[in-house]
């Protein structure tokens, strides 16, 4: 029985965000207050991001670009390059995103971190609420199975307890329902309001204005942020690569994890999907641009996938 209360609550949550968003654009509620910068600054830990134009998806350039340097990084020799680009190519991976256009937002206010395992155990802790996991056969259920249950288990939490060494590292395997619950907390601890950032918001705060393709700007910097070559295969501390910090000083907005947006995806199956933005610690450079997306269940748990939040105004 308080399995299927959650559930309904949970269906209950989209269903209200379904209905004060466009599902299409992933623009922020139209009747969402626009928070001032110095309300925003107010807030340790959060950036504003400033009204009006900024440049969103991609080109034909650019998505060439993403095959090419994805197949770079994949290659193991330079003979191989072809080969990848051409595999990369055939799956189509970079062409439902959005095509590059001037898109026009209100100001916002978005916390400079991914939510730590260290945040999430205060809330697991004060109220109960179930530790970030998935077991073995809702691992195998859930699909998209990139990675075999052992690379799972050392982001399993025992109890309320997250893995050791792990405290400032993303937290992962938590369903947007999770992360609901977690910013309704969060909410009621601060005095303010959360949510999460739709998909433009979130690549806004990425790529700045001027249409560039990463945080630092338009060439892949294989320094740049935690991806497959370039890191512990394993998600990092937050802000440990200041190349990924955003032109707004918000950090690891490429690499280490994608990103839960609060922006859905009409299916024609029961439940929706959620877009999700970044990239994560075993992709390919070309899946670390601003523009990338993609969409999976609402109610996946993966460890490829944190949060973080945007402060709503008042």
């Amino acid at each position: 029985m308080a399995k299927l209360i959650r559930r309904n609550w949970g269906l209950l949550s989209l269903l209200l965000l379904i209905s004060c968003q466009d599902l299409t654009s992933g623009s922020p509620p139209a009747t969402q207050p626009e928070i001032t910068q110095t309300a925003c600054e107010a807030n340790a830990g959060f950036a504003f991001v400033g009204g009006g134009d900024f440049i969103a998806g991609s080109d034909r350039n650019e998505r060439d670009y993403a095959y090419r340097i994805s197949a770079e990084g994949f290659a193991d020799a330079p003979e191989d390059v072809a080969a990848a680009e051409a595999g990369y190519r055939r799956r189509g991976w970079f062409e439902r995103e959005p095509s590059r256009r001037t898109e026009t937002l209100p100001a916002f206010c978005i916390s400079k971190n991914l939510v730590t395992n260290a945040d999430y155990q205060a809330f697991v802790q004060a109220i109960g609420h179930r530790a970030p996991g998935i077991s073995v056969a809702e691992y195998q259920e859930q699909g998209f199975l990139v990675h075999d249950y052992s690379e799972v288990e050392p982001y399993l939490w025992q109890g309320d307890q997250y893995p050791a060494g792990q405290e400032q590292h993303p937290v992962v395997l938590v369903s947007f329902e999770d992360i609901l619950a977690y910013a309704e907390w969060r909410a009621s601890q601060d005095g303010m309001s959360y949510r999460l950032p739709t998909a433009l918001e979130w690549e806004k705060a990425a790529r700045g204005t001027d249409g560039r393709y990463f945080p630092w700007g338009s060439e892949w910097r294989n320094d740049g942020t935690n991806w497959a070559k370039n890191g512990p295969y394993g998600t990092s501390e937050i802000g440990a690569y200041p190349l990924s910090q955003s032109p707004y000083g918000i950090e690891d907005m490429a690499g280490n994890v994608f990103e839960y947006t609060n922006t859905l995806v009409e299916k024609s199956s029961p439940e929706a999907d959620v877009l999700l933005k970044g990239c994560s610690w075993d992709d390919y450079p070309g899946f670390c641009r601003a523009a990338y997306q993609h969409d999976r269940p609402i109610d996946s748990r993966h460890i490829l996938f944190g949060f973080r939040l945007v402060m709503k105004g008042s």
